[in-house]
């Protein structure tokens, strides 16, 4: 998966779920990000691993799926 189509997702995610997708910090090797009070780090990779992706989207999902609205 590409890394713009990861975090296309995410964003799609974060505002279905009324949260914020806000960069914390760029580093050398991965990017921190902030997805309402949790953080996400996301290698700085134009296509990355499969299984990672879906390890961050799944991640991500199960924490904005136990927001309390």
């Amino acid at each position: 998966m590409k890394q713009r189509d990861l975090l296309r997702a995410l964003r799609l995610s974060a505002k279905e779920a009324g949260v914020d997708l806000a960069i914390v910090r760029n580093g050398a090797s991965h990017d921190i990000y902030r997805l309402g009070d949790i953080v996400i780090t996301i290698p700085r990779h134009n296509e990355l691993n499969e299984m990672t992706a879906r390890g961050i989207l799944k991640d991500a999902a199960a924490h904005l799926k136990g927001r309390d609205r």
